[in-house]
């Protein structure tokens, strides 16, 4: 008992230490999912032992004390906090739960986004914005009126006939547009830049200067309001948030009404897939009862109530121990440090490596071997080590030197910059010549936005190379069935189904063979854009930089790395090879291609599209030729917005680009800009 006594006690100090720091001083110095791990101990321990519960325990209050410098506001109605699920058998048993307690009666769930921003409530008198205050402890906040009053999005006199007096709940967020912004300015300012997108909302909401906070650009999103009238308020949640937009209250687009289990975990996984597309974090999904009144027949517990919960998403951060560091080559030659760590689970997976970056990403975090650090892992994004955890050096640290030759084929290893001069690598200038390099190359070609060789993968490739079987890009169709019959897990049909794309590929298309090459400073719209321009690839080879760089987006970078490359004699050689192996290829011309409507058009689709996938919708736009840009500028001609859009449509907003949904995509592919 003295055992559990202590480590109760123990873990109470540790969870309201960083209570603090999270939700009063913004600066948080554990992950979020080690924190939830440790908070998990805590609350399986006063299971155990209900005596230890106490006041004073993290597990029976909400947030933290009120922060100092701000007036206090007491709550008319507590802000609870929410009982979590952490695996779809946790949700699936929170909804039978709540089925049980309504009699068996298959219930109706409002779902929403859970954003990791600061919590706050707005009290609206005669439509008018009167006061805004921070959750605080759930029942006494700070008032941060004045500084949520700069948030442009939010309305301080309300549409329509609001309700006399009106509390709205909702979360402040700072988009990712904002943050960079805010961090390029502060680079060129010589300020400190912020942490993350969650430190720069809270931080911005304590100012007491509203001018400093007006320079993040804040946002929000209501998510409930308190029943304003009996005769009047919604017994739906969803109504009551549909009602706030009436009225002006911006509320998340993607809230959802559902019923049945299998609705449930598809909006999990909907937003799982969604959430590295949205300009704003979300570390969940909230699912609530919609029925007010059945709200009010289950109630609630001290902190939570009992007809919500919170999906979380897995950890994206752990700590761990960094215990070494490879060197990789990537396919255009760029070395990149990747760390060697102690397995560790985040993100859905276990990770035993993350990458570093580059030597200055390594400088600045002033990690070594033999420190523990944080890593993060969003969706399917490469794990990376994001810094040293807190007192995590290692007490024998041993310093990260990049090696002056190339680890794979031992030439010099040169540092350079990215186009226009935007970050610092070192890459090997073996080229085709380095194995590594043209092992990652081949891995690349395959791949469906290039030579779309399907069953050929990264590991049957690795394999390949590893027997001798594959050592360049024209050797691919060079490949039998017994060659890759004769590799470990294949079989005939496997083999079959490689040899069969393999033979397809053989007929492509000037960009996809451009792009398969895998030249630095090329991707996918470089490629179609010096096709466009040259037509044929004798017309590039033959190219000076300076033709190269009449083409729009290519820089002297990009223009001096093609020139270069199609001037090797292993790219010549290659070329031939690959000519000889029946490998043909259609060229094409600014005018080829029958009629191209759009041509001239730059066109930016964002959000989530609904009637065809982004990569078909971007396929048709280019055929007509349009040209589809990720980002929007003083060029762009027009932006289809789907659900979901963010910081696009604010930019767009303030260039004058004209935005439409994407009810209009059928007439542009008839090849018609709108209006």
């Amino acid at each position: 008992m003295t055992s559990a006594a202590d480590r109760h006690a123990v873990l109470v100090r540790q969870i309201n230490q960083w209570d603090i720091e999270y939700y009063v001083n913004d600066a948080p110095s554990v992950p979020d999912g080690h924190y939830d791990a440790v908070r998990a101990e805590l609350e399986a321990l006063e299971a155990a032992h209900p005596e230890l519960v106490t006041g004073a325990s993290p597990t029976q209050r909400v947030g933290a004390p009120v922060a100092s410098g701000l007036a206090p506001v007491t709550h008319t109605t507590p802000m609870l906090s929410l009982d979590n699920a952490f695996s779809d058998e946790e949700l699936l048993e929170f909804a039978r739960r709540v089925a049980g307690e309504l009699d068996g009666i298959e219930p109706e769930f409002c779902a929403e986004p859970k954003l990791d921003g600061i919590a706050c409530t707005l009290r609206y008198e005669m439509g008018v914005l009167v006061r805004a205050a921070t959750r605080g402890d759930g029942t006494t906040g700070e008032d941060i009126t004045h500084t949520v009053r700069t948030i442009r999005g939010l309305p301080t006199l309300l549409d329509g006939m609001p309700p006399a007096v009106l509390e709205v709940r909702g979360e402040v967020v700072m988009p990712h547009a904002a943050f960079s912004a805010y961090n390029a300015e502060a680079e060129r300012l010589g300020e400190k830049p912020l942490v993350n997108c969650r430190n720069g909302a809270g931080g911005a909401l304590r100012q007491l200067d509203p001018r400093q906070a007006a320079r993040r650009r804040l946002a929000f999103f209501a998510y409930g309001a308190l029943p304003w009238d009996a005769a009047d308020t919604p017994d739906s949640h969803y109504a009551v948030l549909e009602r706030l937009k009436r009225w002006g209250l911006p509320v998340d687009p993607l809230v959802r009404r559902l019923r049945g289990e299998a609705a449930l975990l598809a909006y999990y996984q909907e937003l799982s897939q969604a959430r590295d597309g949205l300009d704003y974090d979300i570390d969940g999904i909230v699912y609530k009862l919609d029925s007010r009144f059945q709200q009010e027949e289950l109630g609630t517990l001290s902190r939570a109530p009992r007809w919500a919960t919170a999906r979380k998403f897995p950890a994206e951060e752990r700590i761990t121990t960094q215990t070494g560091v490879d060197f990789q080559v990537g396919r255009t030659g760029v070395i990149t440090p990747v760390a060697r760590l102690e397995p560790v689970f985040v993100g859905g997976v276990t990770v035993s490596s993350a990458t570093l970056h580059n030597m200055d990403e390594v400088e600045r975090l002033g990690i070594m071997i033999g420190d523990q650090v944080v890593v993060k892992r969003a969706g399917d994004v490469i794990p990376k080590v994001v810094g040293l955890a807190p007192g995590g050096e290692g007490a024998q640290r041993t310093a990260i030197v990049l090696p002056e030759r190339c680890p794979a084929c031992d030439s010099p290893i040169e540092r350079d910059t990215g186009e226009s001069g935007e970050g610092v690598f070192h890459y090997c200038t073996g080229g085709l010549a380095c194995p590594a390099q043209v092992l990652a190359r081949l891995q690349h070609a395959v791949n469906r936005d290039n030579l779309d060789i399907d069953g050929i993968g990264a590991r049957l490739i690795e394999q390949l190379h590893a027997k001798g079987r594959l050592d360049s890009l024209d050797a691919l169709f060079r490949l039998s069935a017994e060659d890759i019959e004769s590799l470990p897990g294949q079989g005939e049909r496997s083999a079959a189904k490689a040899i069969a794309s393999i033979e397809r590929a053989r007929h492509t298309t000037l960009p996809r063979l451009l792009q398969s090459f895998g030249v630095r400073h090329v991707g996918r719209t470089t490629s179609k854009a010096l096709a466009r321009h040259f037509g044929s690839l004798a017309a590039i080879e033959a190219a000076s930089i300076e033709a190269l760089c009449e083409i729009e987006d290519i820089g002297p970078r990009t223009a001096s790395a093609v020139h270069d490359f199609v001037r090797s004699p292993i790219y010549r050689e290659t070329r031939d090879h690959l000519l000889a192996a029946g490998v043909h290829w259609e060229e094409v011309s600014e005018e080829a291609g029958g009629e191209r409507p759009l041509a001239g058009q730059t066109i930016v689709l964002t959000g989530s599209l609904e009637q065809m996938s982004r990569g078909e919708a971007t396929a048709a736009l280019e055929a007509l030729g349009a040209k589809v840009s990720g980002s929007v500028s003083k060029k762009t001609s027009l932006v289809v917005a789907g659900p979901g859009a963010g910081s696009k449509l604010t930019k767009a907003a303030s260039l004058g680009v004209p935005v439409v949904d994407e009810s209009a995509l059928p007439g542009l592919l008839q090849g018609s800009l709108p209006g």
